[in-house]
């Protein structure tokens, strides 16, 4: 079955980096777009950072020049290098697949950013 799995969250100090991962399985991960979202809380999901099946990026203009988005067929996994992070950036982030009419999403893992 289809499975997206994050994880490299956790608890950073403002200006920290983190790098998230998710190991995708169950589908063919080169067709896909893959993109990264976040959920505070009381706020609605919101779209950080996509990567095309070609490599294309786009990002939110909150975290452009600080995030980067990449990705390992070989390996099926997409990954989300932060830097410079702020408490703004607090949340749950979701990895997310989509192809045609399809979508999945992963669990989500937490981000807190606090001193």
């Amino acid at each position: 079955q289809v499975q997206l799995v994050e994880s490299g969250g956790g608890l950073v100090q403002p200006g920290g980096s983190l790098r998230l991962s998710c190991a995708a399985s169950g589908f063919t991960f080169v067709w896909y777009r893959m993109s990264w979202y976040r959920q505070a809380p009381g706020k609605e999901r919101e779209l950080v950072a996509g990567i095309s099946n070609g490599g294309s990026t786009n990002y939110a203009t909150s975290v452009k020049d600080r995030f980067s988005i990449s990705r390992d067929n070989a390996k099926n996994t997409v990954y989300l290098q932060m830097n410079s992070l702020k408490p703004e950036d607090t949340a749950v982030y979701y990895c997310k697949a989509t192809y045609g009419g399809e979508s999945y999403w992963g669990q989500g893992t937490q981000v807190t950013v606090s001193s």
